[in-house]
């Protein structure tokens, strides 16, 4: 977190991407994706990134183990937490349109080696979420034809007892992951059209549940007589948050996508909004009538939903249920198979993984060999490994990612804007020249501008009474503060987490641990508070920044901090692997990093996010590609 803003040396650094790069409404380099994905497009993405899996088997989990009846509670907490990360999303889409989702966010605000580590996790997340539900989708087309399939691969292959890997190949899950595959890299269209048949019919089989769910609902299933709303108490309802929040990931999808959308300024923000209420609503409705029609304590956690209308007797009903399943796993599956050849995409268009991953292919203007390459990688670990134990590994990365992206907002709100008057790449002149990277837009200004309440300086309103904060350097006070807001964050989030017995304190000990950081904490949101911010009306901000993205990055420390010491060793190791690679290959190969310093700077630099970042924040290309045109969309 010590880079919060950008030094006078990483500015010289940035400055050796300048002048490679044509406006985008000029031409477009060969390895440009389609603007062709409309607000629809993108919130049937997000829905079909988020309504998977886990409302066919996560809400009878949580409400038999960890909250009963309360689980829509459980469910609604962790929609209000992913919101904070949401908003976090939507304001960097729409600010920043290219393709790389929390990769991009983090290298915009916080540099490359961040972006490199943050990318590297969201990679393994998606290669191990989507053999994971590739397997469940195995295991619910299994179960309708009663084990058959399992019972056949057994007969014929064998059983495995092998550490780490599965009982017995998953063909199925394998075969249909490389089918997805195929499908997607046809190109966006197909996909998109793909994931509207499937969310369509997904989204119908909810509201068929949720109406013929509250038909058959027996209010007394909520009655003491069977437990209660609440029998595991609050504690329950916030170990279920925990769980259920992770329901709520998908939305990211709309984020990696927005270099494909038609209008990203609008549609981002409106398509996450609207694809995580849908979400959030269908989760809630859905654990409600599922503990209405039968008592929580005896729900079947593998198939709650068709069990429970099996038990109802409405056998047919639980075919449906079987099929809405099918079609929502088919969703996450085309959702992840969408986004992670776009993150490796715009990795190595800056040159930090394998070059081979930044072409585009002429026709389909989709990154094919990203996808054909990790979509067998995907099918190999789910026709092999037994996933399981490597389930709760996504969650650490999915968390860490949202920590940084609410951290780079706060990086973002700070940074310098450009003048009002300033020429823009919409109407180029003398002073228009453009210097564009994904870092930010740099503009020279003669040494001695200045501008009134410029973004990180303290407000003129209380220079009198805060004036020593004034003598810091540019931006200064604001990494400082940034720096110990995270930090007062983890210690506060340890002290609630593992208490007192946990931590070998005396009791006043910790109250004072608890105290400190607490007050630190605050102290820090002051600061930041107390400098002028960037305020924009052209595009989507999120409210109450720094108190928003604050409240984020608490609640994600304090869930990372409730994983399992095995999940942090993984994470170490994976973490390991990537600093190799980086160093190993990224830094020589950065684009950042090929280029000469530039000659000695008399001017001053003035860093501030471009008032128009969808037209000028471009992908990193090699020097010896040519622009090619960019071929129009089909609808």
């Amino acid at each position: 977190m010590a880079r919060g803003l950008p030094s006078a040396a990483s500015l010289a650094r940035l400055c050796q991407k300048l002048n490679r790069l044509k406006p985008l409404e000029e031409s477009t380099m060969e390895t440009s994706l389609s603007r062709c994905l409309s607000t629809l497009d993108l919130t049937l993405l997000g829905v079909g990134g988020m309504v998977g899996s886990g409302l066919y088997v996560l809400t009878g989990t949580v409400a038999k183990d960890m909250a009963g009846p309360a689980v829509l509670l459980s469910f609604a907490v962790a929609a209000v937490a992913s919101l904070l990360a949401a908003l976090c999303y939507a304001e960097f889409g729409a600010r920043v349109p290219r393709t790389g989702s929390a990769y991009l966010f983090t290298y915009v605000s916080m540099g490359e080696l961040w972006a490199f580590l943050i990318g590297w996790n969201v990679l393994l997340e998606y290669l191990i979420g989507g053999a994971a539900v590739a397997r469940a989708w195995s295991g619910y087309l299994d179960a309708m034809f009663s084990h058959s399939i399992r019972n056949f691969t057994e007969t014929h292959v064998g059983v495995w007892q092998v550490p780490f890997l599965a009982q017995y190949p998953d063909f199925l899950a394998a075969g249909i992951l490389l089918l997805a595959s195929a499908f997607v890299s046809c190109g966006a269209r197909v996909s998109s059209w793909l994931n509207h048949t499937f969310s369509a019919i997904s989204l119908m089989v909810i509201l068929f549940i949720v109406i013929l769910g509250f038909i058959l609902a027996r209010p007394r299933n909520w009655s003491a007589e069977e437990g209660g709303f609440a029998p595991f108490g609050f504690s329950g309802i916030m170990a279920g948050t925990a769980t259920c929040f992770y329901a709520f990931v998908g939305f990211d999808v709309i984020a990696a996508s927005s270099e494909e959308a038609q209008n990203p300024r609008r549609a981002v923000p409106i398509a996450i909004a609207i694809s995580l209420s849908l979400a959030a609503s269908a989760y809630i409705l859905v654990s409600t009538v599922l503990t209405l029609m039968v008592p929580w304590h005896s729900l079947d956690p593998d198939s709650a939903l068709a069990d429970a209308f099996y038990r109802r007797g409405y056998s047919w009903a639980g075919f449906i249920v079987a099929a809405g399943s099918i079609c929502a796993m088919n969703t996450v599956l085309l959702s992840n198979l969408f986004s992670l050849p776009r993150i490796v995409y715009a990795m190595a268009a800056d040159g930090l993984f394998f070059q081979v991953f930044a072409r585009v292919h002429s026709r389909t203007q989709v990154p094919v060999v990203g996808i054909l390459v990790f979509g067998v990688l995907m099918a190999l670990l789910a026709l092999l490994l037994d996933l399981e134990a490597l389930v709760q590994f996504l969650s650490i990365g999915t968390l860490l990612a949202y920590t940084f992206v609410a951290a780079s907002i706060i990086v973002l709100r700070f940074q310098k804007a450009s003048p009002p008057s300033s020429p823009g790449p919409a109407s180029p002149g003398p002073l228009g020249k453009q210097h564009d990277s994904f870092s930010d837009h740099i503009q020279l200004v003669e040494a001695a501008q200045a501008s009134v309440a410029e973004p990180g300086h303290l407000r003129p309103a209380l220079k009198p009474y805060l004036g020593f904060l004034g003598r810091c350097g540019p931006g200064a006070a604001i990494t400082w503060a940034l720096g110990f807001l995270v930090a007062s964050a983890i210690i506060l989030d340890c002290v609630v987490v593992f208490g007192d017995s946990a931590l070998s304190l005396p009791r006043w000990g910790y109250v004072l641990l608890l105290l400190l950081s607490g007050i630190v904490f605050l102290l820090s949101l002051l600061v930041l508070g107390v400098h002028q911010q960037q305020h924009r009306q052209d595009t989507f901000q999120i409210p109450l920044v720094p108190l928003t993205p604050a409240l984020s990055i608490l609640l994600n420390i304090c869930l990372m901090l409730k994983l399992s010491y095995l999940t942090w060793l993984r994470f170490s190791i994976w973490l390991l692997i990537g600093l190799a690679v980086y160093f190993g290959y990224g830094i020589r190969h950065s684009k950042e990093n090929q280029r000469e310093l530039p000659g000695p700077i008399t001017t001053r630099y003035v860093v501030f996010p471009s008032s128009s970042l969808e037209e000028s924040v471009q992908p990193v290309q090699p020097p010896s590609q040519a622009p090619a045109h960019e071929p129009g969309c089909t609808k």
